[in-house]
């Protein structure tokens, strides 16, 4: 940064502090877990030399403090690449099921809004499309945070719900599905380029909450990419424009996931190995009856606890998938 003509480009030299920041951070925590570790230790000699048992359980809640941002750190740790630092897209489609599947759809939804706000990430809807009778047919969400992308890869393909479902007067046993992408976001920084000439923009009227507005003008933006067939559409904004510059963003994320797809694709058929489908790979199985359960079916991580699960607490299927992708690489 001291180098002569570093600030002359204002956007690279901000890339380059962006990333020293980014090396730098896990060892600044390091460090001050390392502080944290000494202080508790000095406590606990404290309680024990003088009985004190309050202090000792004082010390018994510092460390499980201590062991959750460990946790957190290792996590980091298991991220490296490229666009793990990244905010994310996530789409969420209901599969064949009707009204049962877009409930599920609606679940997972709040299922992801839930984590998000726990880590202190902001969540903004792109595109809802509601339900016939209940639930959300197909929902896309962008979620910012650091490394956003990184933790969120792991939910990519088919989430898999079995419960007694609430819209059969029966009371019968349903099984349902929905698939889930997750996409970076991405800058417009010359990596993709598009050609006006490639594209079919349409406007029209949202659908969804949205008061007034929404109800009469055609604000709402789908953008076809003709070469590829890439479909893309927003109605978060309430302008036509900023839902214009939403759906082009998510466009150019949806080209550069199919770029780094051909080239996975193509290292996979070199090295002579069948790559792994991951659109439509049933990745995780949400049982409510006739027992509790939770089950990634890539790293078999499992937890009874459903309701933690659709309340937002992903991180340990999370964590499990980047140790498993580590080891799987």
């Amino acid at each position: 940064m001291a180098q002569a003509g570093f600030w002359d480009d204002p956007e690279a030299a901000q890339k380059v502090i962006q990333k020293l920041n980014t090396i730098k951070r896990p060892l600044a925590v390091w460090q001050e877990l390392s502080g944290d570790l000494e202080d508790v230790q000095v406590l606990l000699e404290l309680g024990v030399a003088e009985n004190d048992e309050a202090t000792i359980a004082e010390v018994k809640t510092e460390l499980g403090e201590l062991s959750r941002r460990m946790e957190e750190l290792e996590l980091t740790t298991l991220l490296g690449g490229e666009h793990d630092g990244n905010n994310a897209y996530v789409s969420i489609h209901s599969g064949a099921g009707g009204t049962e599947a877009q409930d599920w759809v609606q679940m997972l939804f709040r299922m992801y809004t839930r984590w998000a706000e726990e880590r202190g990430f902001e969540t903004d809807i792109i595109d809802l499309m509601p339900g016939d009778e209940a639930g959300i047919k197909n929902a896309t969400l962008l979620i910012k945070g650091e490394n956003a992308y990184g933790y969120l890869r792991a939910e990519k393909g088919v989430h898999r719900l079995v419960r007694i479902s609430p819209f059969d007067a029966s009371g019968r046993r349903h099984t349902s599905f929905a698939s889930v992408d997750v996409i970076p976001e991405v800058k417009d920084n010359g990596e993709i380029e598009i050609d006006p000439g490639d594209l079919r923009i349409d406007t029209y009227r949202a659908s969804g909450a949205g008061g007034q507005h929404v109800n009469k003008t055609d604000s709402a933006v789908r953008i076809t990419h003709i070469p590829t067939g890439i479909v893309v559409q927003c109605q978060g904004e309430r302008s036509q424009h900023s839902n214009r510059e939403r759906a082009m963003q998510l466009l150019r994320a949806r080209l550069l996931e199919r770029k780094i797809e051909e080239q996975e694709a193509m290292m996979e058929e070199l090295r002579g190995e069948q790559s792994e489908i991951a659109w439509g790979s049933q990745i995780r199985s949400y049982v409510f009856c006739p027992y509790t359960m939770v089950k990634d079916h890539r790293t078999e991580y499992e937890t009874g606890n459903v309701q933690a699960v659709m309340d937002g607490e992903l991180d340990p299927f999370i964590q499990a998938y980047l140790r498993w992708n580590k080891q799987r690489k």
